[in-house]
């Protein structure tokens, strides 16, 4: 052990302030949306934007990618989306895989739970990547697509004025302060949102008095990729203790306070540094270690009651702060930001009318009210709030020792996709479907060999989808009948991103168009048909309806479908 402290194995770059052109103090460019908070979920969002074509100016008041523990899980979810925005490789390159993780109650494993994980997934459940990393690699895209991203650094929003037209912003920068127009105003600006303190909005919800340590320590260790779980420990008796692996030999470590322990002296270097020792030397490890970062934790389950507010929209810890406990945090804000990339670039390209945001607010706030439900759970299994839980708790990880029928109890259900099963922009659909992915639910994944281009590649059914809405038209040879054609044609002439792909159950003839075959046999099982049935999935991945029958009939319902959606 080392009481020096480390600085994380991670240099980030600093930028300068920059202020645009201006006349009389006032920026002489409108912008069509405006992004506060240049963290993980501002940084998704503006990237979003991008991909359909959609300008931005993201400012963000450090000089740099963050700095500190705070988000360190990302799932499988999050990851199809950030390979959408085309950040993936640096995540996978760099992140730590996991499946699983281990419970202990004092010297006794309890539960030993599996994340869901099968031969049709391309991605992990879950990978372990410090923030400044996700943020890094995001801010490398976003720097590839400056034509359509502007960041400004050492920017921060000092007044917020809103209308019917959008919104005016007082910036202020160490080279001068100035205003700024916007149509759209998103506010990503975390927690303490400026944004949201300025339009006198409140967050509502439960806060718990438990509270957490968190350290961050460097230890070269060849222990495998997993989240531990201590109840009562000995190296920590009466708290609970999580555990996980991060790259660059940094390991995260949250304990909980007993009550009645001072916070301030609890955060002293003299005090952390004996309960980690005792930590690590109850977990068998034996290597050196340094401390980099101590910080302290409450957790909070709150949320606002909408996400839009006119011409401002909220966005990750703005509109909803959720506990850590099944690592909700980061990757629910990275889905509201996909959720509202595209309708926002639909409605202020004119393709969709701005109701279409109004689904932003109703789909997200339920998804919010779904991970709170989950984060309380497991927080108070995790912290319980009093006598009672405490006792509960007690009695359940007792019988766990010898009884598994309970152990599904001390699962901490990690975060998975919200599916938006009562979405106003659903479809009524067939109900011919025994299986497969209904209306609000995101695709499954599964692999295929795709064709296009004249080529064929293997790949999977999540590299079809594009900035756009996809008709997933199952056949068995892959052709594309007229009725469908034609749907594509008209939709192209109204200037709405949409494209027919086959997906095939033998080897498609025609590899110019776009398609996929289904050289496993398992796809059109997975999806509930044999043939002659049409999947319509929105940009962000999720069904927006499904049918069977004739194609004149399924394009019909098609357009109806896109129709309401667009003009929700």
């Amino acid at each position: 052990m080392s009481a020096a402290f480390q600085p994380y194995p991670f240099e980030a770059k600093h930028y300068a302030a920059r202020i645009p052109e201006l006349e009389a103090g006032r920026e002489t460019r409108r912008h069509p949306v405006a992004i506060v908070g240049g963290g993980p979920v501002g940084l998704a969002l503006a990237l979003g934007l991008a991909r359909h074509g959609v300008r931005s100016v993201l400012i963000e008041a450090d000089e740099s990618v963050c700095y500190g523990s705070r988000a360190i899980c990302i799932s499988r979810r999050s990851l199809e989306i950030i390979e959408r925005l085309g950040a993936l490789d640096g995540f996978l390159a760099k992140g730590l895989p996991w499946t699983g993780g281990r419970s202990y109650y004092r010297h006794d494993e309890v539960l030993h739970f599996r994340m869901p994980q099968d031969e049709n997934q391309k991605l992990p459940p879950m990978v372990n990547l410090a923030q400044y990393h996700i943020e890094q690699f995001l801010l490398d895209t976003a720097e590839a697509h400056a034509d359509l991203i502007d960041i400004r650094w050492r920017t921060t929003v000092t007044a917020v004025q809103t209308d019917a037209e959008g919104a005016t912003l007082t910036l202020s920068t160490p080279e001068g302060s100035y205003t700024m127009e916007t149509d759209w105003l998103v506010a990503a600006d975390g927690g303490r949102s400026t944004i949201r303190e300025a339009l006198g909005l409140k967050l509502q919800g439960t806060s718990y008095e438990g509270r957490y340590v968190i350290v961050d320590i460097l230890l070269d260790s060849a222990r495998p990729t997993e989240r531990l779980a201590y109840f009562d420990p000995a190296s920590n008796p009466g708290s609970t203790v999580l555990v996980h692996k991060q790259p660059d030999n940094v390991w995260r470590i949250d304990y909980q306070l007993r009550d009645g322990e001072d916070a301030e002296a609890a955060i002293k270097p003299e005090n952390v540094m004996p309960r980690v020792q005792s930590l690590l030397d109850m977990m068998g490890e034996t290597a050196p270690w340094s401390p980099i970062w101590i910080t302290i934790y409450k957790a909070n389950a709150l949320t606002l009651e909408r996400y839009r507010h006119g011409r401002v929209l909220f966005a990750g810890d703005a509109a909803h702060l959720v506990p850590i406990f099944g690592v909700r945090g980061a990757n629910s804000g990275i889905d509201d930001a996909d959720n509202l990339a595209w309708k926002l670039a639909f409605v202020v390209q004119g393709r969709a009318t701005d109701t279409l945001l109004d689904s932003y607010s109703d789909e997200r706030v339920y998804a919010a009210h779904e991970n709170l439900s989950y984060g309380t759970k497991s927080t108070e299994f995790m912290a319980p709030p009093s006598f009672a839980f405490d006792l509960m708790r007690t009695a359940v990880l007792s019988l766990a020792r010898q009884h598994p029928f309970v152990r599904s109890l001390i699962n901490p259900r990690q975060t998975s996709a919200i599916a938006y099963r009562a979405s106003p922009l659903n479809a009524a659909t067939s109900t011919a479907f025994a299986m497969g992915p209904a209306p609000g639910t995101v695709l499954p994944e599964c692999p295929l060999t795709i064709a296009g281009a004249g080529a064929l590649r293997e790949g999977h059914l999540t590299d079809l989808v594009e900035p756009r809405f996809t008709a997933f038209w199952f056949s068995a040879d892959g052709s594309v009948p007229a009725a469908l054609i034609e749907l594509e044609s008209a939709l192209a002439a109204r200037n709405i991103p949409f494209a027919v792909v086959p997906l095939a159950a033998r080897a498609p003839a025609d590899t110019a168009r776009a398609s996929g075959w289904d050289h496993t046999g398992r796809l059109f099982p997975l999806y509930g048909v044999e043939t002659n049935a049409l999947y319509l999935v929105r940009p962000d991945g999720h069904v927006l309806g499904r049918w069977q029958g004739e194609a004149d009939t399924l394009a019909a319902h098609a357009l109806a479908a896109l129709d309401h959606a667009l003009r929700t």
